[in-house]
Order: C-alpha cells, then sequence, then structure tokens
C-alpha cells in the first residue's frame, strides 16, 4: 500500500559524501575509513547545498572532493531509463 498521495512529490535520495583522493582527477579515496558522509538529502537541490559549503570549505586542499551520489537512481535503476512524466 502506497502513502504517497497524488500531490506528494517522489522521493529522490541524493548522498553527499567525501574525503582525500588518491590523486587528482581521480575517484579513489586514499583511506576509505576517513570519508567524510555528509548525509542524505530528499531532492538534488538540498544536497546541492550541503555540497557546495562542505566543498567550498576545503577548497584550499585540491586532493579533497565531495560528491553528489543519486541514491534514487541505484534503489531504482528501471525508473532512471524510463522517460520523465
Amino acid at each position: 500500500m502506497s502513502t504517497e498521495t497524488p500531490t506528494a512529490k517522489k522521493q529522490l535520495l541524493h548522498l553527499v559524501l567525501g574525503g582525500e583522493l588518491t590523486e587528482l582527477g581521480s575517484s579513489q579515496f586514499k583511506d576509505l575509513d576517513k570519508i567524510d558522509i555528509v548525509g542524505v538529502f530528499p531532492n538534488y537541490a538540498s544536497a546541492y547545498v550541503a555540497w557546495k559549503a562542505r566543498a567550498q570549505q576545503t577548497v584550499d586542499n585540491a586532493h579533497i572532493r565531495y560528491f553528489i551520489v543519486h541514491l534514487h537512481r541505484l534503489l531504482d535503476p528501471e525508473a532512471a531509463r524510463r522517460p520523465a512524466r
């Protein structure tokens, strides 16, 4: 049974995380135990605000990068392939 009403927006979860990379241009973290998990957000806009704030705090270190992961695409890969309504 779905609790979603016709006017409710679909939840599009996003994860913001970051840490020190092994080399510039890579997305491989140097130490997995030191990954900074900023949080999970209900939409891209709020994830972007969190990503931007954390990325700006680490702007002086080029080896530290933050990413936005589209969890909703991982949780429902078929939905990512369907055209938007």
